[in-house]
């Protein structure tokens, strides 16, 4: 993702509203829209056509890729909520293509982990979504009002977060996973599995997201045995890992899906949601 360094001259092509206040080196594409009372801080970044809501706050070393949609009442870019923080110089990093709605806040990443937030393309994120320091959020995912995300979580592409869904520190969100309205994050969600409650409990396969993204019935039905595999038959996580990595093998056509969920369950560090 490059962006032309444009300085003063590339803010006076954007269109500016005359109440915002950008710093004259902060670096716009000649294309981006910003509207009234906007503050953008003099280490930010913009890509083309993208459109900066009223009453927005851009601060910190910021970048935003091409074509996203900030709503009002934004905070991208604030330093983390962190103790430990002790203003080093860490990043924001936004793709393309992303949908950013009201009072959203994202933070800079911290130099405890890779000292960078990432949130990745098209993705929906909702009103009063908190994204914390350090967190990494992959492609085309969609979180709901109020989602809240501690520092160091990772969300894999097209998982889908219900409204006030808590994820705590550290915890990771697979590929295609969805939790319910209120569900508490405390541990790992596999790929695939949606969760539900306060402890989050495994509560099925995310049949409608898969089928919606393509997922042939035959590979549907391989992650239903899946499932069935690692939490109905009473097996440990390294039982199950093992019984996973067998049916791969034998089943080479859904072996990238089987091994996805294999590896993610033996990899986790703060064991999964069951």
């Amino acid at each position: 993702m490059r962006i032309p360094a444009t300085g003063r001259q590339g803010q006076l092509m954007a269109r500016v509203h005359p109440t915002a206040i950008v710093d004259p080196r902060a670096r716009l594409a000649p294309d981006v829209e910003v509207g009234p009372y906007v503050m953008i801080g003099p280490n930010v970044e913009i890509g083309a056509g993208t459109t900066i809501g009223a009453h927005t706050v851009i601060q910190g070393r910021t970048t935003i890729g091409r074509g996203n949609r900030i709503y009002p009442h934004c905070s991208l870019g604030g330093p983390p909520q962190d103790k430990k923080y002790g203003g080093e110089d860490t990043q924001l990093v936004i793709g393309d293509g992303n949908t950013i709605r009201e009072f959203c806040t994202m933070n800079t990443g911290t130099v405890q982990d890779r000292g960078v937030t990432r949130v990745g393309n098209d993705n929906w994120i909702m009103a009063y979504v908190h994204i914390a320091h350090d967190c990494v959020v992959g492609d085309h995912t969609i979180l709901a009002n109020s989602a809240q995300l501690g520092g160091h979580v990772r969300v894999g592409d097209w998982a889908i977060l219900g409204g006030l869904t808590g994820v705590h520190q550290f915890v990771t969100i697979g590929a295609h996973a969805m939790t319910a309205a209120g569900t508490i994050l405390l541990q790992d969600l596999p790929p695939f599995v949606m969760g539900a409650g306060n402890p989050a409990q495994a509560r099925g396969l995310n049949v409608e997201g898969l089928r919606r993204r393509g997922f042939s019935a035959a590979a549907i039905a391989a992650l239903r045995r899946a499932y069935r595999i690692l939490y109905r038959e009473g097996l440990s996580a390294e039982q199950a890992v093992q019984r996973l990595l067998q049916d791969a093998d034998a089943q080479p056509e859904h072996a990238e899906h089987l091994r996805r969920l294999a590896e993610f369950v033996r990899d986790s560090q703060r064991g999964i949601v069951r």
